[in-house]
Protein backbone atom coordinates (compact mmCIF):
# COMPACT_ATOMS: atom_id res chain seq x y z
CA UNK A 1 0.00 0.00 0.00
CA UNK A 2 1.27 3.48 -0.85
CA UNK A 3 -0.96 6.56 -0.75
CA UNK A 4 -0.59 10.34 -0.60
CA UNK A 5 -3.26 12.26 1.28
CA UNK A 6 -3.89 15.83 2.41
CA UNK A 7 -3.40 16.32 6.15
CA UNK A 8 -6.61 18.30 6.96
CA UNK A 9 -8.99 15.82 5.29
CA UNK A 10 -7.12 12.87 6.81
CA UNK A 11 -7.19 14.43 10.29
CA UNK A 12 -10.94 15.10 10.13
CA UNK A 13 -11.64 11.49 9.13
CA UNK A 14 -9.29 10.10 11.78
CA UNK A 15 -10.97 12.27 14.41
CA UNK A 16 -14.32 10.70 13.53
CA UNK A 17 -13.25 7.06 13.51
CA UNK A 18 -10.78 7.01 16.41
CA UNK A 19 -13.43 8.26 18.84
CA UNK A 20 -14.87 4.74 19.18
CA UNK A 21 -11.49 3.15 19.92
CA UNK A 22 -11.02 2.45 23.61
CA UNK A 23 -7.75 3.65 25.12
CA UNK A 24 -7.21 0.31 26.81
CA UNK A 25 -7.97 -2.89 24.96
CA UNK A 26 -7.43 -6.53 25.85
CA UNK A 27 -7.70 -7.35 22.13
CA UNK A 28 -4.73 -5.59 20.48
CA UNK A 29 -6.27 -5.16 17.02
CA UNK A 30 -9.19 -3.18 18.49
CA UNK A 31 -6.67 -0.44 19.31
CA UNK A 32 -5.97 -0.10 15.59
CA UNK A 33 -7.65 1.62 12.67
CA UNK A 34 -7.96 -0.31 9.42
CA UNK A 35 -6.63 1.70 6.46
CA UNK A 36 -7.84 0.40 3.08
CA UNK A 37 -6.44 2.00 -0.07
CA UNK A 38 -8.52 1.56 -3.23
CA UNK A 39 -9.04 3.50 -6.43
CA UNK A 40 -8.53 7.20 -5.57
CA UNK A 41 -9.83 6.74 -2.00
CA UNK A 42 -8.75 5.60 1.44
CA UNK A 43 -11.29 3.98 3.77
CA UNK A 44 -10.69 4.28 7.51
CA UNK A 45 -12.47 1.76 9.74
CA UNK A 46 -12.49 1.56 13.55
CA UNK A 47 -14.57 -0.54 15.94
CA UNK A 48 -15.01 -1.53 19.58
CA UNK A 49 -17.11 -4.59 18.58
CA UNK A 50 -20.30 -2.69 19.44
CA UNK A 51 -19.89 0.25 17.05
CA UNK A 52 -18.07 0.48 13.73
CA UNK A 53 -17.33 3.78 11.98
CA UNK A 54 -16.19 3.96 8.36
CA UNK A 55 -15.12 7.15 6.58
CA UNK A 56 -13.92 7.52 3.01
CA UNK A 57 -11.33 10.16 2.06
CA UNK A 58 -10.06 11.15 -1.39
CA UNK A 59 -6.40 10.23 -1.88
CA UNK A 60 -3.74 9.63 -4.51
CA UNK A 61 -3.27 5.86 -4.47
CA UNK A 62 -0.03 4.60 -6.00
CA UNK A 63 -0.40 1.06 -4.69
CA UNK A 64 -3.60 -0.48 -3.33
CA UNK A 65 -3.61 -2.47 -0.13
CA UNK A 66 -4.65 -2.51 3.52
CA UNK A 67 -3.04 -2.30 6.94
CA UNK A 68 -4.01 -1.71 10.56
CA UNK A 69 -2.11 0.77 12.71
CA UNK A 70 -2.60 2.19 16.24
CA UNK A 71 -5.54 4.58 15.96
CA UNK A 72 -4.75 7.14 18.65
CA UNK A 73 -1.05 7.24 17.79
CA UNK A 74 -1.80 7.83 14.09
CA UNK A 75 -4.29 10.55 15.02
CA UNK A 76 -1.76 12.30 17.28
CA UNK A 77 0.93 12.17 14.58
CA UNK A 78 -1.33 13.69 11.94
CA UNK A 79 -2.69 16.28 14.40
CA UNK A 80 0.84 17.53 15.18
CA UNK A 81 1.88 17.89 11.55
CA UNK A 82 1.80 21.41 10.06
CA UNK A 83 -1.31 22.75 8.33
CA UNK A 84 -1.36 21.97 4.62
CA UNK A 85 1.09 19.08 4.87
CA UNK A 86 0.91 16.16 2.44
CA UNK A 87 1.30 12.70 4.00
CA UNK A 88 2.54 9.55 2.38
CA UNK A 89 1.61 6.18 3.90
CA UNK A 90 3.78 3.39 2.63
CA UNK A 91 3.70 -0.30 3.52
CA UNK A 92 6.41 -2.13 1.64
CA UNK A 93 7.46 -5.77 1.81
CA UNK A 94 7.56 -5.60 5.63
CA UNK A 95 3.86 -6.21 6.38
CA UNK A 96 4.41 -5.58 10.07
CA UNK A 97 5.23 -1.90 9.63
CA UNK A 98 3.67 1.19 7.99
CA UNK A 99 5.89 4.18 7.22
CA UNK A 100 4.55 7.73 7.30
CA UNK A 101 6.36 10.57 5.54
CA UNK A 102 5.49 14.28 5.77
CA UNK A 103 8.11 16.80 4.71
CA UNK A 104 11.25 15.96 6.69
CA UNK A 105 9.27 13.91 9.26
CA UNK A 106 9.25 10.14 9.17
CA UNK A 107 7.43 7.67 11.39
CA UNK A 108 7.28 3.88 11.37
CA UNK A 109 4.27 2.28 13.09
CA UNK A 110 3.75 -1.34 14.04
CA UNK A 111 1.00 -2.94 11.94
CA UNK A 112 -1.25 -5.94 12.54
CA UNK A 113 -2.71 -8.14 9.76
CA UNK A 114 -5.80 -6.51 8.17
CA UNK A 115 -7.48 -9.92 7.75
CA UNK A 116 -7.71 -10.14 11.56
CA UNK A 117 -9.76 -6.92 11.77
CA UNK A 118 -13.39 -7.66 12.77
CA UNK A 119 -16.26 -6.84 10.41
CA UNK A 120 -19.28 -5.54 12.28
CA UNK A 121 -21.19 -4.30 9.21
CA UNK A 122 -21.90 -7.71 7.68
CA UNK A 123 -25.43 -9.13 7.68
CA UNK A 124 -28.73 -8.15 6.09
CA UNK A 125 -30.80 -5.19 7.29
CA UNK A 126 -34.38 -5.61 6.19
CA UNK A 127 -35.61 -2.05 6.78
CA UNK A 128 -34.04 1.03 5.21
CA UNK A 129 -35.19 4.64 4.96
CA UNK A 130 -33.84 8.18 4.99
CA UNK A 131 -34.45 11.10 7.33
CA UNK A 132 -33.44 14.74 7.04
CA UNK A 133 -30.42 15.37 9.28
CA UNK A 134 -32.46 18.04 11.09
CA UNK A 135 -35.19 15.51 11.95
CA UNK A 136 -32.77 12.94 13.34
CA UNK A 137 -30.99 15.65 15.34
CA UNK A 138 -34.33 16.77 16.79
CA UNK A 139 -35.34 13.23 17.77
CA UNK A 140 -32.03 12.74 19.57
CA UNK A 141 -31.64 16.17 21.17
CA UNK A 142 -35.16 16.16 22.61
CA UNK A 143 -34.74 12.73 24.25
CA UNK A 144 -31.11 11.83 24.95
CA UNK A 145 -30.90 13.73 28.26
CA UNK A 146 -33.37 11.23 29.76
CA UNK A 147 -31.35 8.09 28.86
CA UNK A 148 -30.61 6.05 31.96
CA UNK A 149 -27.01 5.51 33.08
CA UNK A 150 -27.98 2.71 35.48
CA UNK A 151 -26.32 -0.41 34.07
CA UNK A 152 -28.58 -2.85 35.94
CA UNK A 153 -31.53 -1.71 33.83
CA UNK A 154 -29.58 -1.99 30.60
CA UNK A 155 -32.73 -1.83 28.46
CA UNK A 156 -33.09 1.85 29.46
CA UNK A 157 -29.52 2.71 28.39
CA UNK A 158 -30.59 4.03 24.99
CA UNK A 159 -33.29 5.64 22.86
CA UNK A 160 -36.27 3.50 21.86
CA UNK A 161 -37.03 4.08 18.17
CA UNK A 162 -40.35 2.71 16.88
CA UNK A 163 -43.50 3.25 14.84
CA UNK A 164 -46.66 4.65 16.46
CA UNK A 165 -50.21 5.59 15.52
CA UNK A 166 -50.58 2.76 12.99
CA UNK A 167 -47.28 3.63 11.37
CA UNK A 168 -47.98 7.35 10.90
CA UNK A 169 -45.02 8.49 13.02
CA UNK A 170 -41.50 7.48 13.92
CA UNK A 171 -41.09 8.08 17.66
CA UNK A 172 -38.06 8.30 19.93
CA UNK A 173 -38.43 7.72 23.69
CA UNK A 174 -35.94 7.71 26.54
CA UNK A 175 -36.48 7.28 30.28
CA UNK A 176 -34.47 6.65 33.41
CA UNK A 177 -37.47 5.86 35.59
CA UNK A 178 -37.59 9.39 37.06
CA UNK A 179 -38.31 11.28 33.85
CA UNK A 180 -39.39 10.48 30.32
CA UNK A 181 -38.80 12.31 27.04
CA UNK A 182 -40.67 11.66 23.81
CA UNK A 183 -40.33 13.14 20.31
CA UNK A 184 -41.59 12.07 16.90
CA UNK A 185 -41.52 12.87 13.18
CA UNK A 186 -43.65 11.73 10.26
CA UNK A 187 -42.78 8.12 9.40
CA UNK A 188 -40.50 8.03 6.36
CA UNK A 189 -41.05 5.67 3.45
CA UNK A 190 -39.29 2.39 4.11
CA UNK A 191 -39.81 2.45 7.87
CA UNK A 192 -43.21 0.73 7.74
CA UNK A 193 -43.11 -2.54 9.65
CA UNK A 194 -39.72 -1.81 11.23
CA UNK A 195 -39.04 -3.51 14.57
CA UNK A 196 -38.90 -1.33 17.67
CA UNK A 197 -35.18 -0.95 18.49
CA UNK A 198 -33.14 0.45 21.39
CA UNK A 199 -30.17 2.49 20.14
CA UNK A 200 -27.38 2.50 22.77
CA UNK A 201 -26.26 5.69 24.50
CA UNK A 202 -22.72 5.56 23.07
CA UNK A 203 -24.11 5.18 19.54
CA UNK A 204 -26.41 8.16 20.10
CA UNK A 205 -23.48 10.32 21.21
CA UNK A 206 -21.34 9.24 18.25
CA UNK A 207 -23.99 9.89 15.61
CA UNK A 208 -24.58 13.38 17.06
CA UNK A 209 -20.86 14.13 16.61
CA UNK A 210 -20.84 12.71 13.08
CA UNK A 211 -23.79 14.89 12.02
CA UNK A 212 -22.04 18.13 13.03
CA UNK A 213 -21.80 20.40 10.01
CA UNK A 214 -23.86 18.01 7.88
CA UNK A 215 -27.19 18.67 6.17
CA UNK A 216 -29.26 16.75 3.69
CA UNK A 217 -30.33 13.19 4.47
CA UNK A 218 -29.24 10.41 6.79
CA UNK A 219 -29.67 6.92 5.35
CA UNK A 220 -30.79 4.49 8.06
CA UNK A 221 -30.92 0.71 7.76
CA UNK A 222 -31.77 -1.69 10.57
CA UNK A 223 -32.53 -5.22 11.61
CA UNK A 224 -33.56 -6.58 14.99
CA UNK A 225 -29.92 -6.62 16.14
CA UNK A 226 -28.08 -3.83 14.25
CA UNK A 227 -28.58 -0.30 12.94
CA UNK A 228 -26.60 1.62 10.34
CA UNK A 229 -26.45 5.39 9.77
CA UNK A 230 -24.88 6.81 6.60
CA UNK A 231 -24.32 10.55 6.26
CA UNK A 232 -21.97 12.09 3.73
CA UNK A 233 -18.81 9.95 3.56
CA UNK A 234 -19.46 8.43 6.97
CA UNK A 235 -21.11 5.14 7.87
CA UNK A 236 -21.75 4.13 11.48
CA UNK A 237 -22.94 0.59 12.24
CA UNK A 238 -23.96 -0.37 15.76
CA UNK A 239 -25.32 -3.29 17.67
CA UNK A 240 -28.67 -2.64 19.32
CA UNK A 241 -29.54 -3.24 22.96
CA UNK A 242 -30.96 -6.74 23.25
CA UNK A 243 -33.86 -6.15 25.60
CA UNK A 244 -37.49 -5.11 25.87
CA UNK A 245 -38.28 -1.45 26.39
CA UNK A 246 -41.03 -1.02 29.01
CA UNK A 247 -44.58 0.00 28.15
CA UNK A 248 -43.83 3.68 28.68
CA UNK A 249 -47.34 4.87 27.73
CA UNK A 250 -48.64 3.48 31.01
CA UNK A 251 -46.72 6.13 32.98
CA UNK A 252 -47.97 9.06 30.88
CA UNK A 253 -50.89 10.58 32.83
CA UNK A 254 -54.07 11.29 30.88
CA UNK A 255 -56.21 13.30 33.33
CA UNK A 256 -53.95 16.00 34.74
CA UNK A 257 -56.30 18.97 34.97
CA UNK A 258 -54.19 21.65 36.66
CA UNK A 259 -52.51 23.71 33.92
CA UNK A 260 -49.68 26.20 34.48
CA UNK A 261 -47.89 28.13 31.74
CA UNK A 262 -44.62 29.93 32.45
CA UNK A 263 -41.82 31.61 30.51
CA UNK A 264 -39.25 28.85 29.93
CA UNK A 265 -36.15 31.04 30.21
CA UNK A 266 -37.33 32.88 33.32
CA UNK A 267 -38.27 29.56 34.88
CA UNK A 268 -34.94 27.87 34.09
CA UNK A 269 -32.94 30.84 35.39
CA UNK A 270 -34.96 31.00 38.61
CA UNK A 271 -34.59 27.26 39.20
CA UNK A 272 -30.86 27.55 38.56
CA UNK A 273 -30.51 30.37 41.10
CA UNK A 274 -32.43 28.79 43.97
CA UNK A 275 -30.88 25.34 43.42
CA UNK A 276 -27.44 26.81 44.11
CA UNK A 277 -27.85 25.90 47.77
CA UNK A 278 -29.74 22.62 47.31
CA UNK A 279 -28.36 19.33 48.57
CA UNK A 280 -26.04 17.89 45.94
CA UNK A 281 -27.61 14.44 46.25
CA UNK A 282 -31.30 15.30 45.85
CA UNK A 283 -31.18 18.75 44.17
CA UNK A 284 -34.82 19.14 45.26
CA UNK A 285 -36.79 22.31 44.49
CA UNK A 286 -40.31 22.92 45.80
CA UNK A 287 -42.75 24.59 43.45
CA UNK A 288 -45.67 26.43 45.11
CA UNK A 289 -48.37 27.23 42.54
CA UNK A 290 -50.77 30.03 43.34
CA UNK A 291 -53.03 32.46 41.47
CA UNK A 292 -50.92 34.08 38.76
CA UNK A 293 -47.57 33.17 40.30
CA UNK A 294 -45.06 30.40 40.96
CA UNK A 295 -42.79 30.37 44.01
CA UNK A 296 -39.63 28.25 43.95
CA UNK A 297 -38.14 27.27 47.30
CA UNK A 298 -35.09 25.35 48.46
CA UNK A 299 -34.29 24.46 52.07
CA UNK A 300 -30.90 23.01 52.94
CA UNK A 301 -30.31 22.27 56.64
CA UNK A 302 -26.57 22.64 56.11
CA UNK A 303 -26.42 25.91 54.21
CA UNK A 304 -29.71 27.84 54.39
CA UNK A 305 -32.68 28.54 52.16
CA UNK A 306 -33.61 30.28 48.91
CA UNK A 307 -36.87 31.55 47.45
CA UNK A 308 -37.86 33.24 44.21
CA UNK A 309 -41.25 34.15 42.76
CA UNK A 310 -42.02 34.48 39.06
CA UNK A 311 -45.19 35.23 37.12
CA UNK A 312 -47.18 32.23 35.88
CA UNK A 313 -50.52 31.63 34.20
CA UNK A 314 -52.31 29.49 36.82
CA UNK A 315 -55.82 29.83 38.24
CA UNK A 316 -56.53 26.57 40.06
CA UNK A 317 -56.23 25.58 43.72
CA UNK A 318 -52.81 26.15 45.32
CA UNK A 319 -50.42 23.21 44.93
CA UNK A 320 -47.03 22.33 46.41
CA UNK A 321 -44.91 19.85 44.45
CA UNK A 322 -41.19 19.05 44.37
CA UNK A 323 -38.84 18.13 41.53
CA UNK A 324 -35.17 17.53 40.88
CA UNK A 325 -33.86 20.93 39.73
CA UNK A 326 -31.55 19.45 37.10
CA UNK A 327 -34.48 17.59 35.52
CA UNK A 328 -36.51 20.80 35.37
CA UNK A 329 -33.67 22.68 33.66
CA UNK A 330 -33.04 19.82 31.21
CA UNK A 331 -36.66 19.97 30.07
CA UNK A 332 -36.72 23.78 29.96
CA UNK A 333 -33.70 23.61 27.66
CA UNK A 334 -35.76 21.71 25.06
CA UNK A 335 -38.53 24.30 24.84
CA UNK A 336 -38.52 26.20 21.55
CA UNK A 337 -41.60 28.40 21.88
CA UNK A 338 -40.55 30.57 24.82
CA UNK A 339 -43.28 29.18 27.07
CA UNK A 340 -43.63 25.79 28.75
CA UNK A 341 -46.85 24.20 29.96
CA UNK A 342 -47.13 22.04 33.09
CA UNK A 343 -50.07 19.68 33.41
CA UNK A 344 -50.34 18.57 37.02
CA UNK A 345 -52.62 16.43 39.17
CA UNK A 346 -51.30 16.42 42.75
CA UNK A 347 -48.04 16.39 44.72
CA UNK A 348 -47.54 12.64 44.32
CA UNK A 349 -48.44 12.06 40.66
CA UNK A 350 -46.40 12.36 37.46
CA UNK A 351 -46.43 15.77 35.78
CA UNK A 352 -46.46 16.40 32.03
CA UNK A 353 -44.39 19.25 30.58
CA UNK A 354 -45.18 20.30 27.02
CA UNK A 355 -43.92 22.78 24.43
CA UNK A 356 -46.87 24.66 22.90
CA UNK A 357 -44.88 25.04 19.67
CA UNK A 358 -44.06 21.33 19.35
CA UNK A 359 -47.01 19.01 19.88
CA UNK A 360 -44.85 15.98 19.01
CA UNK A 361 -42.60 16.50 22.04
CA UNK A 362 -43.66 15.39 25.52
CA UNK A 363 -41.88 15.21 28.87
CA UNK A 364 -42.94 13.44 32.05
CA UNK A 365 -41.41 14.15 35.45
CA UNK A 366 -41.86 12.15 38.63
CA UNK A 367 -42.24 14.40 41.71
CA UNK A 368 -40.02 14.33 44.80
CA UNK A 369 -40.82 14.72 48.46
CA UNK A 370 -39.60 18.11 49.71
Amino acid sequence: MRVTIERTAFLKALNHVQSVVERRNTIPILSNVLVQAGKDVVRLIATDLDIEIVETVAAEVAREGAATVPAHMLYDIVRKLPEGAQLELDQGPDQGRVNIFAGKSRFALQALPPEDFPDLASGDMANSFSLPVADLKALIEKTRFAISTEETRYYLNGIYLHEVDKGSFLRAVATDGHRLAQAQVARPEGARGMPGVIVPRKTVLEIVKLMEGEDGEVEIALSSSKIRFAVGRLVLTSKLIDGTFPDYERVIPRNNDKIMTVDAKLFANAVDRVSTISLEKSRAVKMNLGQGRLTLTVNNPDSGSAEEEIAADYDRDPLDIGFNSRYLMDVAGQITSGEMTFRLADAGSPTIVADPADEAALYVLMPMRV
